[in-house]
């Protein structure tokens, strides 16, 4: 059992359930074994009904499908398809906010506000959008409609792609991978893996760059931009983290999923003095909203609301028997939710048209509604309280302190001070050699993987050698879970270098972002990193990296793809499907270098692969002919003295 996870709580759920009979996404995966051989390589295709067809990696068999494809193609054209929907998936997200906050200008919705003018007044500027004719509701219609149009937009260029420092779109333009729509280049790549249509493994792997450049700088970043506009840019906030969240003798109801909109309004909701009220007229202290994946992560940097887990913990979370209602939206939801609530008293609700699943009530989200329909789910998990068996009940103790919610509009003034924003001590740390670099750890979990552990290996490994860490989504989950979102960490875990910076500006060593969409903070960082100035003219210079070392979805391929095509080298594990074929497996791990400044690393070991992505940054400063470090990286009995002298509470600038 130890082998599934690192985190305690999650592990001593997995014992309950198994003692209960109960099966989670651990037991359905084992039950997968052994898993086809030809489609861990890539090399299975699926596009006609002339299929399956296989490819021989070892040359006996067929090299070619029935309609003459090569297992090139074939390992291309998968990732290919993977990376459109993915791009979908985020895209889609943001289309979804783009529309609420559009609504809300016009008045049609029920509940929500815009929180952030001074943002929409910048983003308006921005888009083109005249910000001195009209109200901020009219300037916000106006925004958000400019959005819209990005989604089916079928000439030029996408407006957030003119972000990027001039050399990486010179580098998209000679490449021919400037997104023109998002829309636009997700149905051409679908298009283009249809049977009898590219067999080019270099020209399906562009355009799946494309259609990933579309998600990352289109479909996300409208999604991250809009949604602070609408509920607020986060700022620093406290707040704690993993199973122990959940309490006994209160109501507890756990949101999971990915967009805010719905999961804001029942926060909202729960907190409201007649529902609390309602609460302690069914036995109950209080109302407990806790998340899982990225709703968790949009309700936690806005509102404080604590995280209970990351994505393989959503099941566990009904495991506690302590779950009222868990209210889900779209994405990295599993079927088997329903399952294993029928085990338990818990309501399984689902609110999207997208995302129905057999045995779970279902409440339609309509933002013209939102209020009502939030009272209604948490009227019912407060009706639910009473018919809790408390013979089931076993919440983990485990949970710690976090501080979460930093942005690039935040970080400025940590760095720079309220008065002096700037991005010049994050550059200044890394030209003297306190800082080596900065790495964005992202992603989901895998159950193929030991639970949590390769975050938790690799981020040991490069806060002890002065590497500040960013995180987003699933990353973020596990890594506020085990204390690293918590500024005392910097005591415990960081080289000499990153705990002075860490100390003078009174920040954690690994900073939360926010969800997998957020992944667009990280690449506008980057180019406030490159405006700084000092360490390179463009992102693929810098010294950063990318680490998704559990990944899971579609849409991490999509990530994966948009981040190297943006400058970022990313380790990426498990790696995608390319095994089969060594051109696309070449190209991925060294050609992309050539074309677009950086490259992919697959290792599945997590102490090898925070080696090699120390290596990159150190590789980077060498580039930039920056100082030496000044500080070696602490072994393990230093880095025991640093803890037992330092170990003393420090507050957050």
């Amino acid at each position: 059992m130890s082998d599934r996870s690192v985190d305690k709580a999650a592990l001593n759920m997995l014992r309950k359930a198994k003692s209960e009979g109960v099966r989670t996404a651990f037991d359905r995966s084992d039950l997968q074994e052994p898993r086809c051989g030809f489609g861990e390589l890539g090399l299975c295709c699926q596009q006609c009904y002339m299929g399956p067809c296989r490819i021989d990696p070892f040359g006996k068999g067929p090299q070619y499908g029935a309609c003459g494809i090569s297992g090139d193609a074939i390992v291309a054209r998968n990732i290919a398809r993977s990376a459109a929907i993915g791009a979908s998936a985020h895209s889609d997200h943001g289309r979804d906010v783009a529309d609420n906050l559009y609504l809300t200008a016009l008045g049609k919705t029920q509940g929500y506000e815009i929180k952030d003018q001074r943002k929409l007044l910048a983003l308006a500027e921005e888009v083109g959008v005249d910000a001195f004719s009209s109200d901020f509701n009219m300037i916000a219609a106006k925004v958000a409609d400019k959005c819209l149009e990005q989604f089916g937009q079928q000439k030029g260029e996408l407006l957030f792609a003119q972000r990027a420092p001039e050399k990486q779109k010179a580098r998209w333009r000679n490449l021919k991978v400037m997104p023109r729509g998002i829309d636009r280049e997700i149905v051409e790549m679908l298009h283009m893996v249809h049977m009898g249509m590219d067999a080019d493994y270099h020209n399906l792997l562009l355009h799946a760059i494309k259609a990933a450049l579309g998600d990352g700088w289109g479909g996300s970043m409208i999604a991250t931009d809009l949604t602070d506009i609408q509920f607020g840019t986060p700022t620093p906030i406290r707040s704690t983290a993993n199973l122990g969240v959940l309490r006994e003798d209160a109501v507890n109801i756990v949101v999971h999923g990915h967009e805010p909109t719905l999961s804001e309004m029942i926060v909202k909701v729960a907190r409201d003095s007649e529902m609390r009220a309602l609460a302690r007229d069914n036995g109950a202290e209080d109302i407990v909203v806790a998340g899982i994946c990225c709703t968790a992560n949009e309700i936690l940097m806005r509102q404080g609301a604590p995280l209970a887990g990351n994505f393989l913990q959503q099941e566990l979370a009904i495991v506690t028997g302590a779950v009222e209602a868990m209210v889900v939206d779209v994405q990295c939801i599993m079927p088997g939710l329903s399952q294993v609530a029928q085990c338990y008293h818990t309501k399984l609700i689902t609110t999207s048209k997208k995302a129905r699943i057999p045995g779970a009530v279902h409440y339609q989200f309509e933002p013209e509604k939102a209020v009502d329909i939030a009272k209604k789910i948490v009227s019912e998990a407060v009706g639910n309280y009473r018919r809790r068996d408390r013979a089931k009940v076993e919440i983990p103790k485990e949970k710690n302190d976090l501080v979460a919610g930093f942005t690039v509009e935040n970080i400025f003034y940590h760095l720079g001070g309220k008065f002096r924003p700037s991005f010049k001590p994050l550059n200044e740390g890394i030209i003297q050699g306190r800082l080596r670099g900065v790495v964005g750890i992202v992603g989901c979990n895998n159950a193929r993987l030991t639970h949590d552990h390769n975050y938790m290996t690799i981020v040991k490994e490069l806060l002890r050698h002065d590497v500040l860490v960013v995180t987003t989504g699933c990353s973020a989950g596990c890594l506020s879970k085990q204390g690293l979102l918590n500024p005392e960490a910097m005591f415990t875990w960081c080289g000499n270098g990153l705990r002075e910076i860490c100390e003078a500006v009174g920040i954690p060593p690994v900073l939360h972002m926010g969800s997998c969409v957020d992944n667009s903070r990280i690449l506008n960082a980057c180019i406030e990193m490159v405006k700084e100035g000092g360490i390179g003219t463009d992102i693929s210079q810098l010294p950063v990296a990318g680490c998704a070392p559990e990944a899971m979805s579609d849409k991490a391929v999509s990530i994966g793809l948009y981040v190297v095509a943006s400058g970022i080298t990313t380790h990426f594990n498990p790696p995608f499907r390319v095994h089969g074929s060594k051109k696309v497996l070449e190209y991925l791990s060294e050609g992309m270098k050539a074309e677009f400044g950086a490259h992919f690393i697959f290792e599945s070991d997590p102490k090898k692969a925070a080696g090699k992505l120390i290596k990159v940054l150190d590789e980077k400063r060498e580039a930039l002919k920056l100082k030496p470090m000044l500080y070696p990286p602490l072994d393990g009995e230093s880095q025991q003295k640093v803890t037992e002298k330092n170990a003393h509470p420090v507050a957050v600038g």
